[in-house]
């Protein structure tokens, strides 16, 4: 079973394996760095639906359906679902996946939604609770900005700061240990408030909380930078990616030559116009889904830490001036499991 290590993390003894990945991506993320690993691509915004919103529950349907296709699975082998997005009431998941008639956790963590349906579906597992669940997320450009800014028609002029919403889906499956990834340890972050107010800066919101679950964990295992081949933020873009770095230095830790960020790793902000990266949920799910995931299965990375960070606000909330929270959640993802440990497994 699972063991305390410190007072933030937990070692998963059992090492949960993600089983499975499926990816999905619109036109901008198909043209991006790591467009040609995605399962699907649709260069039509809408995935053939009268809205926005619309489309997004579609590329939650096809993900779903994708990640069970390459594991030859049927809705009836998959005990629970954790999904989310970032619209009112998570109606993309809720419209997205009704019809598949699995047992349902709706979950809001804005850009860190990813990493919590991971950790709570690996807890699941270790626990003992079920032998096979899904974890999926999505974000749609064009609905968040109906959402939290404007409508595209209003062609507002977008900060130096701010970040691109992905349109992108990934999804998981996760089952009792048996391939890489493994899933070694998770850090459940806390809400973090450093009195960000920008709608237009989600990197600097959502740094902080980033950079405090990346210290805990450290703190709780005794490691540190040099102890993983990558440390992959979601999504701090340039900004957010500057400020953890600085933070962390000054607890005594430098991630730079480890340090990689999905809103950086979807996009070429040189060439796609794109302000300061990318951001949405579907950013650190569509990147960790297409590019991480298969990298660790081929052995490319060994251990890791994907650490998705969510800035937790809502139109109302900002518009009434109230800050902007953040929070940040932890997976070590490794090629290897943990050791038998006596009276637990692999």
């Amino acid at each position: 079973m699972s063991t305390n290590i410190g007072k933030y993390t937990l070692r998963l003894d059992k090492s949960p394996s993600i089983t499975g990945s499926a990816a999905i991506g619109g036109k901008k993320e198909a043209e991006g760095p790591i467009g040609k690993m995605f399962d699907i691509v649709n260069y039509d915004a809408l995935f053939g639906q009268k809205s926005w919103e619309l489309a997004e529950s579609e590329m939650q349907r096809q993900a779903a359906q994708k990640v069970m296709d390459k594991c030859s699975l049927s809705p009836g082998d998959i005990q629970y679902l954790f999904a989310g997005d970032l619209l009112n009431q998570i109606v993309a998941s809720h419209y997205g996946l009704r019809e598949l008639g699995i047992p349902f956790f709706g979950l809001y963590g804005a850009c860190s939604t990813m990493a919590e349906s991971l950790i709570l579906s690996s807890m699941m597992i270790e626990g003992g609770l079920a032998k096979k669940v899904m974890a999926i997320t999505s974000s749609h450009f064009c609905s968040a900005e109906r959402q939290f800014r404007f409508p595209l028609e209003y062609g507002g002029q977008r900060a130096p700061t701010a970040q691109w919403t992905a349109t992108a889906a990934g999804a998981c499956i996760i089952a009792e240990n048996s391939q890489p990834p493994y899933i070694k340890a998770v850090t459940v972050g806390c809400i973090e408030d450093k009195d960000i107010k920008d709608l237009n800066n989600m990197g600097a919101a959502m740094a902080p909380a980033a950079s405090t679950t990346i210290k805990r964990y450290f703190q709780d295992t005794l490691t540190g930078p040099d102890n993983f081949d990558l440390i992959l933020t979601g999504d701090l873009a340039q900004v957010g990616s500057d400020l953890l770095a600085e933070l962390l230095l000054r607890e005594g830790y430098d991630i730079k030559k480890k340090h990689a960020d999905c809103g950086l790793i979807l996009y070429d902000r040189a060439t796609q116009d794109v302000e300061a990266g990318g951001s949405g949920c579907g950013c650190a799910a569509g990147v960790l889904c297409s590019y991480i995931i298969p990298a660790i299965r081929e052995g490319k990375i060994k251990d890791m830490l994907f650490v998705a960070t969510g800035a937790l606000m809502s139109p109302i909330s900002v518009q009434q001036g109230q800050n902007i929270p953040g929070i940040a959640h932890l997976l070590h993802l490794s090629s290897t499991p943990n050791p038998i440990q006596q009276g637990g497994n692999a």
